[in-house]
């Protein structure tokens, strides 16, 4: 794929992992003021510069303390790096919402930070779910935040805040604490050294996922790796 296809792969295919990750390179590189000639360098230097595998090698990423959902038993940890500005991100909501209920009992879902440099409120969205977590009320400030992802000013986002009957004077407080702001940071340092470069992205049980977020896509690596660790826990009873 030519550089000069990239956005309009996006635009076509808004599923496409691989454009949105370039994409997302070069439009960093814009606001860090580098050249088209280093932007281009930047994106040739990407391991993603190619088209990656479907399922990447598995990769540690630190989830302690971040939101999660689903069985703390199950089989498939669904790790989520994603931005409350991203529209593609607001996008896959539903999907990931089809996919947690096609496996209530298999998958667990747990959300990191990955607020993109081009989105000037994300960064703030992000502490504000996350002091939203403080009151256990993350998964509703999360599908708050995203229903309204193209109006996240303060002040709607203190309006969110209030509708779902968060504590707004400890909530105010914790908005513009360093500790959320700095797991946001720690977030998105997780996310660069896993390998993520733009959002949304998933990871399947630590594997970095390339295809289209759809239950049918998705589908046979799950039940894949729903067979490999049924497998592994016969073997290893015998």
């Amino acid at each position: 794929m030519s550089r000069m296809r990239v956005a309009e792969c996006v635009n076509r295919d808004p599923n496409c992992s691989y454009s949105k990750v370039l994409l997302a390179i070069a439009i960093k590189g814009v606001h860090e003021g580098k050249s088209l000639v280093e932007i281009s360098k930047s994106m040739d230097a990407s391991p993603k510069a190619h088209r990656p595998k479907l399922l990447e090698d598995p990769v540690t990423i630190p989830v302690n303390g971040a939101p999660t959902r689903g069985p703390s038993d199950a089989r498939i940890t669904l790790v989520e790096f994603s931005d409350f500005e991203c529209p593609y991100c607001s996008i896959a909501v539903g999907e990931v919402n089809t996919i947690m209920t096609a496996y209530p009992k298999d998958v667990r879902l747990i959300y990191k930070q990955f607020p993109l440099p081009m989105h000037p409120h994300a960064p703030l969205a992000a502490a504000a779910s996350l002091a939203a977590n403080e009151q256990g009320k993350f998964w509703q400030m999360h599908d708050a935040l995203f229903k309204n992802f193209r109006k996240l000013s303060r002040e709607n986002i203190l309006t969110l805040a209030k509708e779902i009957g968060l504590d707004m004077n400890r909530f105010t407080a914790d908005l513009d604490s360093p500790k959320y702001q700095a797991e946001v940071q720690k977030d998105v340092a997780d996310g660069e050294t896993a390998g993520v470069y733009g959002t949304p992205s998933f990871f399947v049980n630590g594997k970095h996922y390339n295809g289209p977020l759809s239950l049918d896509s998705i589908k046979p690596i799950l039940d894949a790796e729903l067979k490999g660790a049924k497998t592994h826990q016969v073997a290893s009873a015998h």
